[in-house]
């Protein structure tokens, strides 16, 4: 499917069955087919090649990949996800690295696969990537050691530490090999970052699933250099028992102890009770001691918490020179590249009380000596 996404994107099948020519196996060939999954379109490759009946270990597959006409590039990708598979395979197995026996990632068509989506890589230039979270299918699928329930034991152990999505799906959705790629690939995990997209491929799997499409589609595109992205921790809980006061110290608890933010939501609880949902932001490494803040100071008996991305703007503190005195802002540059200056509520605050004007005008002072001294520079 990832091979299919990525001739749908753009990938040349020439140059795929060029490459995959050099590995000196018989027959071993790329076919293209466009077809159809629940509605949507989207490219299937299937591999041909002369029938064999024979599993190879890790030093075979890298001496067919070592011994071809691969770039280097090309070549360390592959083999390292042969590594990937070889090392999973071992704590499966409970066997040296050297010693395992590849089965079906062993057969020809899965050496087509992964030979080709590292040539398609190399040759769109992907300098890095994100996946969504991993969905695996659930129910069993028959391996060469039997029956076996999903996901597979290797696509487990090469999942480690890969968030997963829940899905109802009977079906073996991601394989040994994709995982492998997942693992070699995987930057970072979440939503689609943000991004220019240029190009779109969508890859067809072998079979016809009943509740959705089974396709991977695959974003090519420029990032989004104005923005940078971070993981925070977004908590919340409900309370209609405790007073203002003690939400208000609270809150300023929070905000002191390292909340990025925290804010108050009036709400109607069971038998419209009024109540005050307070939301948290946090980093991943502060959540624990704030989730003891709200727990100790509210008694709250439950706290709503979920993992987050956000964008961040890129900006940067400037100092601009006023008829009222210096004022610290932010520059901030939009995803446009447009620069904006937004000035500091503490450091206007600060001056209106010094000079007994209102903030107002302080703010509106601070906006047009900017605009000035950018003029001046131009």
């Amino acid at each position: 499917m990832v091979l299919g996404a990525l001739v749908d994107a753009g990938v040349p099948l020439e140059l795929l069955n060029d490459k995959i020519a050099s590995l000196k196996i018989p027959g071993l060939r790329f076919e293209q087919s466009e077809v159809r999954r629940m509605g949507m379109r989207a490219t299937k490759i299937e591999v041909r090649h002369e029938p064999e009946h024979k599993h190879r270990h890790l030093r075979d597959i890298v001496k067919i990949i070592a011994e071809s006409d691969l770039r280097q590039d090309e070549k360390s990708m592959a083999l390292a996800i042969f590594q990937q598979l070889a090392e999973a395979e071992a704590r499966v197995h409970g066997c040296d690295i050297q010693k395992v026996h590849f089965h079906e990632v062993g057969a020809a068509d899965s050496i087509a696969d992964i030979v080709g989506v590292s040539v398609g890589l190399c040759h769109l230039r992907i300098e890095r990537s994100a996946f969504s979270a991993i969905p695996v299918g659930c129910g069993f699928v028959e391996i060469a050691h039997g029956r076996v329930g999903l996901p597979a034991p290797a696509t487990a152990e090469l999942l480690k530490d890969v968030p997963l999505a829940a899905s109802a799906v009977e079906a073996e959705l991601t394989t040994p090999t994709g995982a492998a790629i997942v693992r070699v690939l995987g930057n970072r995990f979440g939503g689609l970052p943000a991004m220019q997209i240029s190009a779109i491929g969508s890859g067809a799997g072998a079979r016809e699933l009943r509740t959705q499409p089974n396709i991977l589609r695959l974003f090519l595109g420029s990032p989004m250099e104005a923005q940078d992205r971070d993981h925070i921790v977004v908590m919340e809980t409900n309370v209609d028992d405790v007073s203002g006061e003690v939400i208000g110290d609270c809150c300023e608890r929070l905000r002191a102890s390292g909340a990025l933010d925290v804010y108050t939501t009036p709400i109607a609880m069971k038998k419209n009770r009024p109540g005050v949902k307070i939301s948290v932001l946090a980093r991943e490494s502060d959540a624990e001691l704030l989730k003891a803040i709200i727990f100790s100071q509210t008694r709250s008996l439950g706290i709503r918490h979920w993992k987050a991305e956000r964008d961040i703007l890129s900006r940067q503190s400037v100092t601009v020179e006023t008829r009222f005195g210096e004022i610290v802002g932010k520059l901030v540059c939009e995803p446009s590249g447009r620069e904006v200056f937004v000035p500091e509520y503490e450091s206007c605050r600060q001056v209106a009380d010094q000079r007994g004007v209102s903030l107002v005008e302080v703010y509106d002072e601070a906006r047009f000596c900017f605009r000035k001294s950018q003029s001046s520079e131009a």
